[in-house]
């Protein structure tokens, strides 16, 4: 077994698996908080290095593409003080760090660990529900519906439409870029069907990242609990007969009111639902809600 325990946090390995328990020291952001002990399976590690420096080097472990939903989520993007899988090592300790990448890379020879992409996620997401505070808004996932509650610093296009609520159902990507110097970031979500998204801070299903405070990353955790919902890099894309209409609280899956001479564009409207339904892109409680609100027209 190895062992290197230092200010950053503690990385143990066992031969099988690599724990990674946060310290408790004041440079340890909330993000790394947030996720506590994270135990890697040796099949998901692609490689491991140290790096030494003048006053300090870095143990690094490196992750097998789309093996892991926080990278996966993240794209690679976390600032490296927020980054779980590396860990600054004191000078003293180099022997130690040196000693750690021996054992971890012994341990994926012997195993022939395919260092390639994964064909599934090899480590769970973080649990839910799990709320951030992001630039504009509160963002909040309980496995099923994500929420945007803007707050006084939104735009008055989001102000004005109230808290942006949808289902996870009906996201098709979602998209994470931590703010930079002067740039603003943005957790977006992407429903199945939308078209072209306005900029992140007109965008109804974004919040923007204005980089104040580094619980903003804690986002992060969000972005990653969705991504692993998603279905997975590996699985090749199913083609639909025609795109799935976007279901929120703020824009529901009906029509706009017809004068009562239009029934004609009624009657259509539910012929196409039925054709949806029939085809499988409407589920049957989207087609029962969307026949009622069209009904209660007429």
């Amino acid at each position: 077994m190895a062992e290197i325990i230092q200010k950053d946090g503690t990385w143990t390995f066992d031969g099988d698996t690599v724990r990674i328990v946060p310290g408790r020291d004041k440079d340890v952001g909330p993000l790394r908080q947030a996720l506590g002990e994270l135990s890697v399976p040796l099949p998901a590690i692609a490689g491991i290095s140290y790096e030494p420096g003048r006053k300090s080097g870095r143990l690094r472990l490196r992750l097998r593409d789309a093996a892991d939903p926080l990278t996966q989520g993240t794209a690679g993007r976390l600032p490296d003080a927020a980054d779980p899988y590396k860990l600054t090592v004191e000078s003293a300790r180099a022997a130690v760090a040196e000693y750690f990448v021996d054992e971890v890379r012994n341990a994926l020879l012997l195993d022939q660990v395919d260092p390639g992409p994964a064909d599934a996620y090899l480590l769970p997401g973080p649990p839910v529900p799990v709320t951030a505070e992001a630039g504009d808004a509160a963002v909040s996932f309980d496995g099923d519906t994500i929420t945007l509650d803007w707050n006084w610093t939104a735009e008055e296009a989001k102000h004005s439409a109230g808290p942006s609520r949808f289902r996870m159902a009906d996201v098709r990507a979602v998209d994470w870029v931590p703010a930079k110097g002067l740039s603003n970031g943005w957790l977006r979500f992407t429903l199945t069907g939308a078209q072209a998204a306005p900029a992140p801070k007109y965008d109804p299903y974004a919040a923007e990242l204005f980089g104040f405070g580094k619980r903003e990353l804690l986002t992060a955790l969000v972005a990653a609990a969705v991504t692993v919902r998603l279905p997975h890099p590996a699985v090749p894309a199913t083609p639909s007969a025609a795109p799935t209409p976007a279901v929120t609280s703020t824009a529901p899956l009906s029509t706009p009111r017809p004068t009562a001479s239009d029934h004609d564009v009624l009657l259509r409207r539910l012929r196409e639902l039925g054709e949806l339904h029939k085809d499988g892109i409407l589920t049957a409680d989207e087609f029962i809600t969307a026949k009622a609100a069209i009904l209660g027209q007429f």
